[in-house]
């Protein structure tokens, strides 16, 4: 059977009461799918539900192999080992055991048949661009980006039959993107990722939509998604402008009919007041005229509302979360104010700025470098 994931009628609700899935069917096979959908719209609480970490309010999910999950916020403690935090420790350390003459049957049992465990941990590293960091070495001495990459390692080297990885490349530089996105590309089983990276977003070979509780699928990378998306979006609006014009045609001929019954009323009155016919005879017009005005009114009313009804489903289908504006207050510091000075600044764990570095406002300043290079601790 090949490694699939499949989720059925599944819920889940938070402990305050917010709905965040509601009887949703999806099912991910082999292949790399981007998952996308808007904040909020539930796309990590699935990973978490996926990966078991959080238990459904209703419906199942089934995983055929092994899953690995990268969440989005990665908390490692920081007086691990590397080689702890890879979860290789305890097969390391018997082999070292077993290297060093301790021929102990507890020592083979831990290393089983991983007899190149620490070689394949420093190839994996140096594949994400941790080749420096030493086994030996402790989480607390690494950057928060090379800490998302350190447990990116530990998932490869269990080599699961699904990878889940939300948000991965938060918090990494250009250099440490393109390992990830090296790492991604070669991944031969399933593998979901959760990511506004449109870097990321092209190497896999499906989009899922999640919105509004539904998943729609779209074939190819994120341009292809892009391009069908825009298709999608002409069409529904096209439909609102034909949606919008009917609207504005049974409005107009509502009001049309209700100015002809009104002057037919008022003739009838006119009749009935001058007396030109029968009594009985212009009682029975009056009724025939009361009940087909009234027909003709719940007719057109009918069709206003209809014409309502597609109107609204058509303003629905048409998305409204293509762009974010935020509106920033303009600077108040004069031109040419020197807001900031380092001079010779000396950093925690050792490291330091040589030469100095004045900023005048007002700027705009790009602080980057490697994952490691101290660019937080600089900010803070």
């Amino acid at each position: 059977m090949s490694t699939s994931i499949t989720c059925t009628s599944l819920s889940f609700t938070w402990p305050d009461g917010t709905p965040v899935l509601d009887g949703l069917d999806v099912a991910f096979g082999p292949g790399r799918t981007g998952l996308v959908g808007v904040n909020g719209s539930g796309k990590s609480t699935l990973l978490k539900l996926i990966a078991g970490e959080l238990t459904p309010a209703d419906g199942t999910v089934r995983v055929t192999g092994e899953v690995g999950h990268l969440p989005q916020n990665v908390t490692l403690d920081t007086g691990l080992r590397v080689d702890e935090a890879l979860g290789i420790a305890a097969r390391r350390g018997a082999l070292h055991a077993i290297e060093a003459g301790d021929a102990a049957e507890e020592h083979f049992e831990t290393v089983g048949d991983d007899w190149d465990v620490e070689e394949r941990a420093l190839a994996t590293l140096g594949e994400l661009g941790l080749g420096h960091i030493g086994l030996d070495r402790t989480v607390g001495e690494v950057s928060g980006g090379e800490s998302v990459l350190l447990r990116l390692a530990a998932l490869l080297l269990r080599r699961p039959d699904v990878l889940l990885l939300d948000e991965p490349t938060n918090n990494l530089d250009l250099y440490a993107r393109r390992r990830l996105y090296t790492a991604v590309a070669s991944w031969p089983g399933v593998l979901v990722v959760v990511s506004h990276d449109r870097g990321l977003l092209e190497l896999v070979d499906q989009i899922a939509d999640l919105r509004s509780g539904e998943i729609t699928w779209y074939g190819g990378n994120f341009s292809a998604y892009q391009e069908a998306l825009a298709t999608e979006q002409e069409a529904a609006e096209r439909m609102v402008r034909v949606a919008e014009a009917d609207f504005r045609k049974q409005k107009r001929e509502l009001e049309d009919a209700q100015v002809k019954l009104a002057r037919r009323k008022r003739y009838g009155q006119k009749m009935w007041d001058q007396k030109r016919e029968p009594k009985i005879v212009m009682g029975a017009r009056k009724r025939a005229a009361q009940v087909s005005s009234g027909k003709h009114r719940i007719m057109h009313e009918e069709k206003l509302s209809d014409a309502k009804e597609r109107l609204d489903e058509a303003v629905e289908a048409v998305r409204d979360d293509d762009e974010i504006r935020v509106e920033l207050p303009y600077t108040a510091v004069p031109p040419g104010r020197t807001v900031l000075t380092l001079q010779d600044l000396r950093l925690a764990y050792g490291a330091r700025v040589a030469g100095g570095l004045e900023l005048r406002g007002p700027e705009r300043v790009a602080l980057i470098g490697r994952n490691g290079a101290g660019n937080p601790t600089l900010e803070i």
